[in-house]
């Protein structure tokens, strides 16, 4: 895929390469890892809109950042046109550059409160969010899917309300609601929405490879892709994406993430996130199988980063973090 700048409003980001929001993984740490390897833009994990309008504690940790995060993207969910104006345009926000708007989560909870993807079947409603939110002044974004079931998708239009209502850039995940996570993308109904709008699109789904990632522009010509879940297994695609050197091994890149969350979070967090971290990156590789009850028995981060070392072959004798 061609590789370039993407701007957004008055923001250039530095490459078409994005990493997707996911729950209990796209904190801080991580944000920083994946700008690190190549990815122009990543997004904070689904911060609720309601729970920021109660002060929910642990969803404020949500938006944790630092100067050292040039651009900052929240992603935030809600259905309720008010509360999302209200909390966009509020100071709890006011680090951020990019408020994305969920409205493609298709887990049974988020869809039957009238959030997530639920909103592609009220497109007015959503359309007073998107207004809302623009009200802020940050740039606004929208994560969407092709539709809510395989026999009845409409990316095209619904891409087209989202640039109509004020949205400066639409995700789409070429699944279904219905589809959940698997099924092969619907390029299709991608391409269909690039060509009805002259916003950036985004395309997202089953990009697991450099080559997945080169099918998906190919036949949607998109104008960047994002990775999901092989981003968690295989940071470095980022890197082999975006041609930007990076000459750290897996180990290394897991000490550097522990070495951010004992700066910046509690140690309980710090060993349930890298825990997660470590077994996404475990994955397909041999022989590490023998190793993942030790992983998530590990009661502190010296413990942890040892068990690390034995998995990825590091010198065990590396430097700990404390927390």
């Amino acid at each position: 895929m061609e590789i370039k700048k993407l701007r957004l409003g008055e923001l250039l980001l530095p490459s078409n390469v994005l990493m997707a929001p996911l729950a209990g993984y796209t904190c801080y740490p991580f944000r920083m890892l994946a700008q690190e390897l190549g990815a122009g833009l990543c997004f904070t994990e689904m911060v609720s809109a309601n729970g920021l309008k109660f002060k929910d504690r642990a969803t404020r940790r949500l938006l944790f950042t630092t100067e050292d995060e040039k651009i900052r993207a929240v992603q935030l969910l809600g259905g309720d046109p008010a509360v999302m104006e209200r909390m966009a345009g509020s100071g709890l926000l006011e680090d951020a550059d990019i408020i994305d708007i969920n409205m493609g989560c298709p887990v049974p909870n988020v869809f039957k409160s009238g959030e997530g993807s639920a909103l592609m079947l009220d497109q007015k409603r959503a359309s007073a969010i998107i207004r809302g939110c623009r009200k802020s002044g940050k740039i606004i974004t929208v994560k969407c899917r092709t539709g809510i079931r395989e026999d009845e998708m409409f990316a095209a239009e619904f891409a087209r309300m989202c640039e109509a209502s004020g949205a400066d850039m639409i995700t789409i995940h070429g699944r279904s609601r219905s589809m959940m996570y698997d099924g092969a993308p619907a390029y299709r109904e991608i391409e269909q929405a690039k060509a009805a709008v002259g916003i950036p699109v985004i395309a997202n789904g089953g990009i697991f490879s450099v080559e997945d990632a080169d099918k998906m522009m190919e036949r949607t010509g998109a104008d960047g892709v994002m990775i999901a879940r092989y981003g968690l297994e295989h940071p470095f695609i980022f890197s082999e994406l975006t041609k930007k050197p990076c000459k750290k091994t897996a180990y290394e890149i897991l000490a550097g993430q522990m070495d951010l969350c004992c700066r910046y979070y509690d140690e309980t967090f710090t060993l349930s996130y890298m825990k997660k971290l470590s077994a996404y990156m475990m994955k397909k590789r041999k022989g590490t199988k023998r190793y993942k009850e030790r992983l998530y028995q590990s009661g502190s981060p010296e413990e942890l980063l040892e068990v690390i070392g034995l998995i990825f072959g590091a010198d065990t004798g590396h430097p700990g973090a404390e927390c």
